[in-house]
């Protein structure tokens, strides 16, 4: 996959900086934002319902995760995430003639899975901090974060199944295999870490597995459940694959590039973690004095035993490299060119033209996001 011409630096040097792709389009925030406040008010009540059938400690320890109570077990109001998955699947059921009701099983069974991916993820990768506090192995022992993550995997299959409509069973089978993709490509980008090279090709397939294949799920499984046959849930799953490529891209851009006040990680998360992000790849596939002086710097990091002990200054240095390489600049057009297919995936899809403008509305959301 060519590179195209590596840009000129940008003069941030590795600043962390809030803008990501593409800065000139205009989202309706407030549509986007009752899209996904409705997500959230019709799917929590029934995602709080599933959690408290779990047993102690787990029940807690998910509230905990959810962002429901604190620490010491007090009520709190934290930052639930983005919800753009809940409020797909509702949205797609929308998308069949379905009340968006009809797709709140779907919402709560895809945000069980990907909370369970948070649960394994945070722990595998050491992060400490998930929206703006203390992840649940750090507060509560990696025991429970595995624990409660396969708990909270069991439970979005309980959800869709105790249905008992054929819907249901469609609607399962979509929801298994795109955990079978997700945890695909979490193996992939945990052994990417170990290996000197990586194409952006592979980059591209382990994003794809890893968060394409949920908004997938997300985006044609209240479909699903309103009934609607195998070629419209395809092409909407088609969008929420394309979807998940384009947001996995602006994520790896904030991974390295993001505001640690708007995303709650630390700065140059992903280069402390030595993640082969697509704007690491992209880079390195460059050649150019940049990226070769990147290449020099990564490989002899792959060999560091005091890597943790880098100053802000040398992961800011790599952080320049990657972008005089072009690969943020790829990263961005990347981010841009996914967002396009997937707006176009739509088009063979019979809905209300209500509809399609909002799910237009929550793709361009994706791609100028800042968190």
């Amino acid at each position: 996959m060519s590179l195209g011409t590596a840009p000129t630096s940008t003069g941030t040097r590795g600043e962390t900086v809030p803008t990501v792709p593409p800065a000139d389009m205009a989202v309706d925030t407030a549509d986007v934002n009752a899209l996904l406040d409705r997500g959230r008010s019709l799917a929590a009540p029934v995602l709080r319902a599933a959690v408290d059938r779990l047993a102690p400690p787990m029940d807690t320890v998910s509230a905990y995760h959810f962002g429901w109570i604190d620490a010491a077990g007090n009520p709190a109001a934290g930052d639930g995430g983005k919800a753009v998955r809940p409020a797909l699947a509702l949205l797609s059921a929308e998308a069949a003639g379905a009340a968006p009701e009809q797709g709140v099983p779907g919402a709560v069974a895809v945000e069980l899975v990907h909370n369970f991916s948070l649960l394994h993820d945070d722990l595998m990768d050491g992060d400490e901090q998930r929206r703006h506090r203390d992840t649940v192995w750090k507060v509560h022992g990696p025991a429970q974060a595995i624990l409660v993550g396969d708990a909270l995997f069991a439970l979005a299959n309980e959800v869709l199944l105790e249905l008992g409509t054929a819907e249901a069973g469609r609607a399962t089978r979509r929801l298994t295999s795109a955990t079978r993709k997700l945890i695909d490509g979490q193996a992939q980008d945990i052994s990417f870490e170990h290996r000197e090279s990586v194409t952006v090709e592979e980059c591209l397939t382990m994003e794809g597995n890893k968060t394409g294949a949920l908004l997938a799920c997300a985006s044609s499984i209240g479909a699903v459940l309103g009934g609607a046959d195998d070629r419209t849930a395809d092409l909407l799953e088609s969008y929420g694959h394309h979807l998940g490529l384009a947001f996995q891209a602006v994520d790896d851009l904030l991974g390295i590039w993001g505001d640690p006040g708007s995303t709650g990680k630390q700065t140059w998360s992903d280069l402390r973690q030595r993640k082969k992000s697509l704007p690491v790849v992209a880079a390195l596939a460059a050649d150019n004095a940049a990226s070769r002086r990147l290449g020099e710097l990564l490989a002899a990091d792959a060999k560091s035993n005091d890597f943790e002990t880098f100053s802000e200054e040398e992961f800011a240095t790599r952080a320049a490299l990657i972008e005089e390489s072009g690969g943020r600049e790829w990263t961005s057009q990347e981010a841009r060119r996914q967002h396009a297919v997937a707006v176009e995936a739509l088009a063979g899809v019979d809905m209300q033209e209500e509809v399609r403008a909002q799910f237009v509305a929550l793709a361009d959301f994706v791609v100028v996001r800042e968190r």
